[in-house]
């Protein structure tokens, strides 16, 4: 250890004998170190970003929809009105209730495309019989009034909650909280507006783009008893009829790993009963996972480039290493000549590369740690995240390649002949 402690001391000798020299060689370290701490900060704040974004769509979500099937032979052929029934029923929600244990909430959704009328203003817009829980599932904001309660489905109550679209087109001058809206045959009181909203736009193919800005939500109870599980079409002279009880059931789990194992058990609670495969199963929790492949990626690229300077730092470490075994030369061979054995001169040239990468390092963590804390005060949409990982990586790398490209000029040093480096002048 003392011998250590004595190579540790010649070398910083060394080094401060030549300060600029030794000053612009760690500038090489700083700045790559400092480079890779800042950028994986950056990649990594991007990277929560865009998985609390996924999270918000609902990451902890299992969707399934109805699915009207490409074969209609189960319609009533040969009548007049043919009857196609298809998609999700009651049956299914309470049986997946019962049947899966990790289910936290559960919404069945009920869609119905009607015009919605006030006075003379009318819309063709969108009818969602749902629960109080729609809200919360689908991040609604309640611009006024109030959304649906329990109360509302449990009395039947014809009460309406309108999407901020709607309530510009039907009300454009007038308050439409405690007005009364045409769905249908029946009126229904207003009782909230949703804020404005931009719509989802499609996503591969797990999530459908949907506008919620021409929305009417209603009771699903009510949904139930006013509109009933059919609706007919009239088109060319022909009538047909769809009978559909639930257009939509989203579950939501406790927690991101129980989605996937969820999965599979919902799907043999409803897989069975559907077998023209008239339903299908939607877990948003891929898009997600690939939003992480995608961060990694980026972070990748980012800490690659950011490399590319320790590597030229590291260069200049044995640029200058090796201008200083040419100009100790002399030296080299009185050590020798003194009975200094190889080893010891490759262990003093070492540590001072490794000193120098590690003073390099050091600044270049107190650097690279204030750099995110500059882009966070003046780019306030930037949120670049310091993990200890990326630290330690960077600060490992500096010391890796301080040993690296510094083992080649002591291992010159070491290996010179000390009559030879005693001639030399």
């Amino acid at each position: 250890m003392r011998r250590i402690i004595r190579s540790v001391k010649l070398g910083m000798k060394s080094l401060v004998l030549h300060k600029l020299r030794s000053g612009l060689t760690v500038l090489g370290i700083v700045f790559g170190v400092a480079a890779v701490i800042s950028m994986l900060a950056v990649g990594e704040g991007s990277s929560r970003e865009a998985q609390r974004r996924f999270m918000a769509l609902g990451a902890t979500n299992i969707i399934y929809k109805s699915k009207k099937p490409s074969d209609e032979s189960q319609a009533a052929g040969g009548r007049p009105v043919r009857v196609l029934n298809y998609g999700l029923k009651y049956d299914d929600f309470d049986r997946i209730l019962a049947t899966v244990p990790t289910i936290k909430k559960a919404l069945p959704i009920r869609e119905i495309r009607k015009q919605v009328r006030y006075l003379n203003r009318a819309l063709d817009g969108r009818v969602v019989g749902t629960t109080h829980d729609y809200a919360d599932f689908t991040h609604l904001e309640i611009a006024r009034g109030r959304f649906l309660s329990p109360s509302d489905n449990e009395r039947y109550e014809n009460f309406a909650v309108i999407a901020a679209g709607t309530a510009s087109k039907l009300f454009p001058y007038e308050d439409p909280i405690g007005k009364a809206v045409k769905l249908g045959s029946d009126y229904y009181t207003v009782i909230g507006v949703t804020r404005e909203r931009a719509g989802t736009a499609g996503v591969g193919s797990s999530l459908a783009a949907e506008d919620f800005n021409q929305d009417v939500y209603i009771p699903l109870n009510t949904c139930k008893l006013r509109f009933g599980e059919r609706i007919m079409d009239n088109r060319s002279g022909s009538m047909s009829v769809e009978e559909t009880q639930l257009s939509q059931i989203t579950l939501q789990v406790h927690d991101i790993s129980e989605v996937q194992p969820s999965s599979p058990i919902i799907e043999a609670a409803v897989k069975p009963r559907h077998p023209k495969s008239d339903v299908e199963m939607i877990v948003p929790l891929d898009l997600l996972q690939e939003a992480q492949r995608t961060a990694r990626q980026f972070s990748i690229i980012l800490g690659t480039i950011a490399s590319i300077s320790l590597l030229v730092g590291g260069i200049g470490i044995m640029n200058i290493m090796l201008a200083t075994v040419t100009e100790r030369t002399r030296e080299i061979g009185i050590r020798r000549a003194l009975g200094a054995k190889r080893k010891d001169i490759t262990q003093q040239f070492l540590i001072e590369t490794v000193v120098l990468s590690g003073v390099g390092g050091v600044l270049g963590v107190c650097i690279g740690v204030g750099i995110p804390q500059l882009i966070k005060y003046f780019a306030t949409d930037q949120n670049p995240v310091v993990t200890p990982g990326s630290v330690l990586l960077a600060f490992g790398i500096s010391v890796g390649i301080g040993i690296l490209f510094g083992l080649y000029p002591a291992r010159r040093a070491a290996m010179m002949d000390p009559i030879e480096a005693l001639r030399h002048e």
